[in-house]
């Protein structure tokens, strides 16, 4: 399969439109820009590019796009463009402008809105434009690292997209640097004097997370007893990323949306709207179009966030990379006798570049740490780990198969792919990840890796089946019959 039939920002699908959209998957960028398609009336089926700030539409000889209908007026409604969004002015038109069968004065548009100029129909809609990415020839950018061929791609976008005030959505496995790389991407910005703030959905009570997001007033609710700033806020004049996206219940959803939409927001017991100036940059473990299909997460909101959509490789993906992270780390550490890769004993690189690093950057880390604190055991091995060595160690031995799941039959089951020296959700999302890997392997070998019918075995949408599929690296070579 190539890399057009899967886009990661699903192509065709409904959602908020942006001046520019870029997508890295693999080895190209997809850039949107929107169009408005006449519905109704004499040249129904023609289509506008909007390429300007400003695009008149009505029946004057001259406006930017000229409908000789009667019932349109000569200026009617104007269009406006940011780098945020699209906005339809009405321009006292003497019949209205109405959009989705509401009159506005002046309204956001999404993608497949309907505008209603007196009888003529417009539809607003994207364009995608793909374009070649070449790999930048940095093998660092900010405090990232990695001379992968995937790694420069993502510096390639990065460099572009970095200077701009794009919101950008990181997706990648738990340990993936996504938090490294949005605090790089606000060193590399304008706004880089500015505060960076967290803000982690996952980690805060559901009952506190409007008050942390957005502030609250003195008496707002049982225990607001002083004033406080929300995230929003504290990110004023700089970044705010916002971790496990993904984990942001339904009903604060609509909130965040209408403040990125509006670039305004209100405290918790306030009626006082209160400016918005941070730049955003969200990341999600988890496939986040597969939780808008799902319905825990909303379709608006994901494409008015994922105007730049990066998704990270596994350290699996760029082993390459190792030894310019062991470096890195040992470097930070400063309190080790072994100063690079190179001067690490034969058998410890070896395993270094050997092992799946389900943990990812984080799990290396964590390993090179123990390089530091432990001077007779072997620093490169985990409990569990060292458990699982000892286990492959012995000829007798038999895989420990996953608990209290039914036998199938086919291969033994595997055994458990995780670090129990991981955080709980860590852990978690680690075993899930290897589930979907084998069960993906397993399908597209029951049937002949013919995608379509993948899709219908497995129940689930073939976009989604395609998604999966690249994150797992198993998006080369199916079919795609039905």
């Amino acid at each position: 399969m190539s890399s057009d039939s899967r886009p990661l920002d699903p192509a065709g699908a409904p959602g908020r439109s942006r001046q520019t959209v870029v997508v890295t998957d693999r080895s190209e960028i997809r850039l949107q820009r929107s169009k408005l398609v006449q519905m109704t009336g004499a040249a129904k089926g023609s289509e506008f590019e909007l390429t300007l700030q400003r695009t008149v539409v009505g029946s004057g000889a001259d406006c930017t796009l000229v409908i000789p209908d009667l019932t349109v007026s000569q200026h009617h409604f104007a269009v406006d463009r940011d780098e945020q969004s699209y906005l339809v002015r009405d321009l006292e038109s003497t019949n209205g402008t109405f959009l989705d069968n509401a009159r506005v004065k002046e309204a956001y548009l999404r993608p497949g809105a309907l505008i209603r100029a007196g009888e003529i129909y417009l539809r607003f809609e994207p364009v995608y434009e793909r374009i070649d990415l070449v790999p930048s020839e940095a093998t660092h950018f900010g405090g990232l690292v990695g001379a992968s061929f995937r790694m420069r791609e993502i510096f390639a976008v990065l460099e572009k997209v970095a200077p701009t005030e794009a919101t950008i959505l990181l997706q990648g496995e738990t340990g993936t640097g996504k938090g490294a790389v949005a605090r790089a991407i606000h060193q590399s910005s304008a706004r880089q004097d500015g505060p960076f703030a967290v803000f982690d959905c996952g980690a805060i009570a559901p009952t506190l997370v409007e008050s942390e997001l957005f502030g609250h007033e003195r008496g707002a609710f049982t225990g607001a007893v002083p004033q406080r700033r929300g995230a929003l806020e504290q990110a004023s004049a700089g970044t705010l990323f916002i971790d496990e996206l993904s984990s942001l219940a339904l009903d604060l959803q609509p909130k965040l949306l209408r403040a990125l939409e509006d670039r305004e927001f209100m405290r918790v017991g306030s009626n006082k709207q209160i400016k918005m100036d941070c730049r955003i940059i969200a990341a999600t473990q988890r496939d986040l179009w597969s939780e808008v299909s799902a319905g825990r997460f909303r379709e608006d909101l994901y494409f008015r966030l994922a105007v730049v959509t990066i998704p990270l490789p596994a350290l699996r993906d760029r082993r390459e990379d190792v030894p310019l992270l062991v470096d890195g780390f040992l470097r930070d550490l400063n309190n080790t006798a072994v100063k690079s890769f190179d001067a690490l004993e034969p058998a410890h690189k070896q395993r270094l570049l050997a092992h799946d690093w389900p943990g990812n950057i984080r799990e290396l880390r964590n390993t090179i740490e123990r390089l530091g604190l432990m001077e007779h055991a072997d620093p490169f091995l985990s409990r569990s780990e060292s458990a699982r060595e000892a286990e492959r160690a012995a000829p007798a031995a038999a895989p420990t198969p996953i608990a209290d799941l039914p036998t199938v039959p086919g291969p033994a089951s595997p055994t458990l792919p995780v670090s129990y020296d991981l955080p709980f959700k860590d852990a978690k999302e680690v075993l899930v990840t290897a589930f979907e890997r084998e069960y993906l392997r397993r399908l597209l070998a029951r049937v002949d890796n013919n995608i379509a019918r993948a899709a219908r075995e497995a129940n689930i949408d073939r976009k989604h089946l395609y998604t999966l599929l690249a994150k797992h690296g198993l998006a080369s070579g199916g079919a795609d019959n039905v």
